[in-house]
């Protein structure tokens, strides 16, 4: 995110020229880091299933995935998501 803000810092300042408030811009790049971070939950947590299932399938290793672990693994993939789109 620190990247994605530095590359715009031109378009960061001709929104602030055009009346964008600091709050605005944060909360652009705050959706940004939601969104990118959600998606990346999913897509983490669906490669998981999909590893899981191959290991159990093919390579006889029993691995065990609970709906709690996914959920710890979602959420810290959200907090992480919305701390450095803060920051």
């Amino acid at each position: 995110m620190l990247v994605s803000v530095t590359e715009r810092t031109k378009k960061i300042g001709i929104r602030r020229a055009v009346g964008a408030r600091g709050g605005d811009i944060l909360m652009q790049f705050l959706t940004e880091a939601i969104v990118l971070s959600l998606t990346a939950g999913m897509v983490g947590i669906v490669l998981a299933v999909a590893v899981s299932f191959v290991l159990d399938s093919f390579a006889s290793l029993t691995t065990s995935l609970s709906p709690s672990m996914i959920g710890v693994a979602f959420i810290f993939s959200a907090a992480v998501g919305v701390f450095f789109g803060y920051y």
